[in-house]
C-alpha cells in the first residue's frame, strides 16, 4: 500500500542488482543470459538496452523486456536498484558510461530529471495525445517538450462495500451520513477508512482538500503549476483545512491518524469500514478477502467544487547518456504502436495502461481499471517541477496536525515556510 506521493531520495553509490524474490532474479538472469542455451556466448554485435527500475517493478519489467526484445530485435537488460536510491544513482550516472538507456520512474521526477539535463525529450507532442488516456503525456511536459513515455495511470477513488451500501454517495456529507448511521447500527466500526497515519498523507487528502477550495499551486500562462504561487497558506487552503478539521478527531471523527498505511486497506477488508478511499494496488486484497465491491469517483462536498484526485504516471525516461541517439524517438514510436507491449506490462503488475488501445483491450476483462480511470476524470498530475521533495512532507503532516487538532492556520503557515525554504 501507498502512504503519500514518493519522499526524497538520497545519494546513492552506483547502483546493484538486489536479493529480490527468486522469480525476479530468474527472469533477468533469463535476460542477461539469452543466448546461454546455445553454447555460444551473447552476439557481440547485437543491440542491447539497459533499464533501471525498482525492485517494485522488477517482474513486470522483466516480462516487458522478454516481449519487447523478441519483437523489436533489440535485446533488454532489466537493473534492478533499490527505490530510495534509483533516482539519485541515475541523476549521478547519466553522463557516463555506468549509467542506463532508460529508467523507469514517476512522472513527477520530470522535472529534475530535464533541469539536470538527465533525460531528453522523446518525439511525443501534443498530435500523440489522443493515443494516450488523459493528462497522460501533459504530466510528463516539461517547458513544452515531452519528457517520458507513459505506460500506466493511478489514481484513488472510493470503494465501497455493496453488501453494506448498494448505491454509491453523490456527496461526501452523504457518505459521512451513510458511513456513521452503520456504525450507530453496530455494522461497522468506522464511517471511513483514508489513511492519514502520523505523518500525513497528502495524495489521500487532496480530493477533499480541492474539493473544499484549497489549491497547493496557482498555475502559470500555459496552465502548469507555478511555484512561485505557492497555496498552500493561502485563505481558500486554510478554509479547506478547517472543513477537514471538523471531521478530525477533535471533530466528527471520520477523519483519524490511527487510520495509516498498514491498516486501511485491512479495516474495508475485514468489514470494519464499509467506505475506503484508495487506488488499484488494493484490489487484490479486497478480492481476496472476498468482499463485495465497487468503485467510483470519491464524492465532493455538497457545497464544494469537484473532488479532484492526484494522478500519478508510470513513465519510461530515456537517459541524456545513452549510447543510441535514436533511442528515444524509436521507443516512443514502437511502445506507442504496439498496444499489446503495454498489455504485457499490465499483466505482470495491474495497473491502469496508460495507452488507450491497451486500456481497452484489458478493460474488457477487467472492468476495475476502467472504474478507476473513470474516477481519476478531471484529476490533477501531480507537479513535476523541481524540488517537489519540499512540498509533500510539510504539507502532509500539516494535514495529519489539523485533523489530529491542531489549528490549521498556524498549521499551514508553518508548513508553507518549510515549503518555501526548501524550494530555496
Amino acid at each position: 500500500m501507498r502512504s503519500h506521493p514518493p519522499s526524497s531520495s538520497h545519494p546513492s553509490p552506483l547502483p546493484r542488482p538486489l536479493p529480490l524474490l527468486s522469480a525476479a532474479c530468474g527472469a533477468l538472469l533469463v535476460l542477461t543470459a539469452c543466448s546461454a542455451d546455445t553454447g555460444s556466448g551473447p552476439d557481440q554485435s547485437e543491440r542491447v538496452l539497459t533499464v533501471w527500475a525498482d525492485d517494485g517493478r522488477a517482474v513486470a519489467l522483466t516480462t516487458f523486456a522478454e516481449a519487447y526484445s523478441r519483437t523489436s530485435g533489440t535485446r533488454m537488460e532489466v537493473i534492478v536498484v533499490e527505490h530510495e536510491e534509483l533516482r539519485a544513482s541515475f541523476v549521478s550516472t547519466h553522463t557516463s558510461d555506468m549509467g542506463p538507456d532508460l529508467v523507469v520512474g514517476p512522472h513527477d521526477w520530470t522535472g529534475e530529471l530535464a533541469e539536470a539535463g538527465a533525460i531528453v525529450p522523446v518525439g511525443l507532442g501534443a498530435e500523440d495525445a489522443d493515443a494516450f488516456t488523459p493528462g497522460a503525456l501533459e504530466a510528463l511536459t516539461y517547458e513544452g517538450l515531452v519528457y517520458g513515455v507513459p505506460y500506466a495511470t493511478e489514481n484513488v477513488a472510493l470503494l465501497r462495500d455493496t453488501g453494506l451500501v448498494p448505491e454509491a454517495p453523490e456527496t461526501f456529507e452523504e457518505l459521512v451520513e451513510v458511513g456513521t448511521a452503520l456504525v450507530g447500527a453496530g455494522r461497522a466500526e468506522r464511517a471511513l477508512s483514508l489513511q492519514v497515519g502520523q505523518e500525513g498523507d497528502a495524495y489521500h487528502l487532496h480530493p477533499l482538500f480541492t474539493s473544499a477550495g484549497g489549491y497547493l499551486f496557482g498555475e502559470d500562462e500555459s496552465g502548469d503549476p507555478d511555484p512561485s504561487n505557492l497555496g498552500v497558506a493561502a485563505p481558500e487552503s486554510v478554509e479547506a483545512f478547517e472543513r477537514l478539521a471538523g471531521l478530525g478527531e477533535a471533530g466528527s471523527g471520520v477523519l483519524t491518524r490511527e487510520t495509516d498505511a498498514a491498516n486501511a486497506t485491512l479495516l474495508f477488508t475485514e468489514g470494519a469500514a464499509p467506505f475506503l478511499v484508495t487506488g488499484p494496488w488494493s484490489v487484490a486484497a479486497v478480492k481476496e478477502a472476498g468482499v463485495p465491491y465497487a468503485i467510483s469517483p470519491v464524492p465532493p462536498f455538497a457545497d464544494g467544487g469537484p473532488a479532484r484526485p492526484l494522478i500519478g504516471v508510470q513513465a519510461f525516461f530515456v537517459s541524456s547518456g545513452s549510447s543510441d541517439p535514436g533511442l528515444a524517438e524509436e521507443f516512443a514510436a514502437g511502445f506507442t504502436a504496439d498496444p499489446e507491449l503495454s498489455v504485457t506490462l499490465y499483466d505482470a503488475d495491474p495497473r491502469v495502461p496508460a495507452l488507450l488501445a491497451a486500456l481497452e483491450e484489458v478493460a474488457e476483462r477487467d472492468p476495475d481499471l476502467k472504474a478507476f480511470q473513470q474516477a481519476g476524470k478531471g484529476g490533477l498530475p501531480m507537479p513535476a517541477i523541481p524540488g517537489m521533495d519540499a512540498v509533500w512532507g510539510p504539507f502532509g503532516q500539516a494535514g495529519a496536525d489539523v485533523i489530529g487538532g491542531a489549528d490549521p492556520a498556524t498549521a499551514l503557515v508553518a508548513a508553507e515556510a518549510q515549503i518555501t525554504a526548501g524550494f530555496e
